[in-house]
C-alpha cells in the first residue's frame, strides 16, 4: 500500500540549503508526531553547502563538513541523493539524473541560484564562481597556480564580492587583487561603516574600480563597457544571481531571473501546491522583493513548513512578514564590519568594527547548527525568524 492510499501527505522539498533543510526539518518533525506527512529532501550531495562561506574554499581554506543525513538524523525525512532534471506540475512528479520518479502532494522548490554568467558574454566559459564548493576548488587550485605579480579580478562588488576580494589579497598577498563592479563597495552601509569598510580594502592593497561595467570574459583578460580592457590570470564572477531555468521549464510563474512568483504565503501563484523559498523565490514584502541571504532563506523555510502544516491541519495559512536586521561583512580572518539595519536593509546609526565585528559574525554564521538541533525537539508550535533572524514562537 503506497503513502497515498494510506492517507499520508508526500511532500518533496528540492534542494537542501539554509530555506530547504529549514522547511524538511521543520515539516518533519511535526509529520513525525502526528504520523500525517512523507517528507523527502533531494539534494544533488550529501554534504550541506556552507555558501556564505564558499570564498574560504575558494582560498584554500578549510571550512567544517556537515552530512545531510546526519542533519536529517532523527527528524523521520527522507534523503534522496540525485540532481534534479525535470518537474512535471501536471502529474505532481520529480524526476532525477538516474531516471527515478518521486511522486508529491507538495513541492517545496529550494533549489536556490546560481552566478548570472549567462548576461556576460565570456562569463561562462573564462571565469570563476561559487556556485558550489566544486566550483570554489577549481579557483582555489588556480590561484596556488598564478604567480608573483598575477591579477585576480573579481567581478561584483557586492557582499560576496567584498568579502571574496579580502580573502583574496589576505591568504594571496603576492596577487594584485581588483574589485570590480558598477557601484562603491559598502554603497549600503552608513558614513562610518564605508569608511571603515573603504579603509580596509586599502590597507589589504585591493584595487576598487567602481562605476565599472562588465562587457566580456576573455581568456586573459576582460572588457569593460567603456571600452578599457583589463588583463588578468582569474576572473572571479559573483555580478548577480539567477534561478535554474527547471522552474520555468514546467510552467511555474516565474520572474526575469527565473524566481517563483509567490503570493503573500509562500506558494507559486501559478501552482499553489508549490512553494518556494530561499533565493529561488521571487518573495514581495512591503519594501520590495526580498534578496537572496541566509538571514532571510532560513525563515522563508521555516514559514513554508508550518503553512503547509496549519493547511494539513484544517486551519487558514498566514502571511509571510520579514525585516532585516543586520549586514556582518567579514574582511579576512580579522577584521568585519557589521551594519545594523532597518527592516527594509536600510542602515541604522549603529555599526560594528574590529574584532566585535569578527565576534558578532562568527556568531551568526554558525547559528544554523544549534538552531536545526533546536528544530528537532520542537513541539507542536514551532519556531520562526519574522524580524532578520531573532527566534520566536508560532502557534
Amino acid at each position: 500500500m503506497n503513502a497515498q492510499q494510506q492517507g499520508t501527505h508526500r511532500v518533496v522539498v528540492l534542494g537542501a540549503g539554509y530555506a530547504g533543510l529549514s522547511a524538511a526539518v521543520q515539516l518533519a518533525v511535526r509529520g513525525q508526531k502526528r504520523g500525517s506527512v512523507e517528507v523527502t529532501v533531494v539534494n544533488a550531495h550529501e554534504r550541506f553547502t556552507e555558501r556564505m562561506r564558499l570564498h574560504l574554499t575558494a582560498t584554500g581554506q578549510e571550512t567544517a563538513e556537515f552530512d545531510l543525513p546526519g542533519l536529517l538524523d532523527g527528524t523521520g525525512a527522507r534523503f534522496v541523493r540525485g540532481y534534479v532534471t525535470a518537474i512535471d506540475a501536471q502529474t505532481r512528479t520529480v524526476r532525477i539524473d538516474d531516471d527515478r520518479e518521486l511522486p508529491y502532494d507538495t513541492l517545496v522548490y529550494a533549489l536556490g541560484g546560481v552566478a548570472d554568467t549567462v548576461t556576460v558574454p565570456g562569463a561562462e566559459d573564462h571565469a570563476y564562481t561559487l556556485n558550489s564548493p566544486e566550483d570554489a576548488e577549481l579557483l582555489a587550485e588556480r590561484l596556488e597556480r598564478i604567480g608573483e605579480g598575477g591579477t585576480v579580478i573579481v567581478a561584483g562588488s557586492g557582499l560576496t564580492g567584498i568579502e571574496s576580494a579580502a580573502e583574496l589579497a589576505e591568504r594571496h598577498p603576492h596577487l594584485r587583487v581588483i574589485l570590480l563592479g558598477r557601484t562603491q563597495p559598502g554603497a549600503d552601509l552608513n558614513r562610518k561603516a564605508c569608511t571603515y569598510l573603504r579603509a580596509a580594502l586599502d590597507r589589504l592593497g585591493i584595487e576598487v574600480r567602481s562605476s565599472a561595467e562588465l562587457a566580456k570574459v576573455l581568456p586573459g583578460a576582460v572588457e569593460l563597457a567603456d571600452g578599457d580592457s583589463l588583463a588578468a590570470d582569474a576572473v572571479l564572477f559573483v555580478a548577480g544571481t539567477r534561478a535554474a531555468p527547471l522552474a520555468a521549464a514546467a510552467g511555474l510563474a516565474v520572474d526575469e531571473r527565473g524566481r517563483i512568483v509567490t503570493d503573500a504565503t509562500l506558494r507559486s501563484t501559478s501552482h499553489p501546491e508549490i512553494y518556494a523559498v530561499g533565493d529561488a523565490a521571487a518573495i514581495t514584502q512591503g519594501y520590495g522583493v526580498m534578496h537572496g541571504t541566509c538571514q532571510g532563506g532560513m525563515p522563508t523555510g521555516v514559514h513554508a513548513a508550518l503553512t503547509i502544516d496549519r493547511l494539513l491541519r484544517g486551519r487558514a495559512p498566514k502571511p509571510f512578514r520579514f525585516g532585516y536586521y543586520h549586514t556582518p561583512i567579514s574582511l579576512g580572518r580579522g577584521d568585519a564590519v557589521v551594519q545594523f539595519t532597518r527592516p527594509d536593509g536600510s542602515p541604522r546609526r549603529i555599526s560594528l568594527t574590529g574584532r566585535f565585528a569578527v565576534s558578532y559574525k562568527e556568531t551568526v554564521t554558525a547559528a544554523p547548527w544549534p538552531t536545526y538541533g533546536r528544530m528537532k525537539k520542537l513541539p507542536a508550535s514551532g519556531a520562526i525568524w519574522p524580524r532578520g533572524g531573532r527566534f520566536t514562537r508560532a502557534k
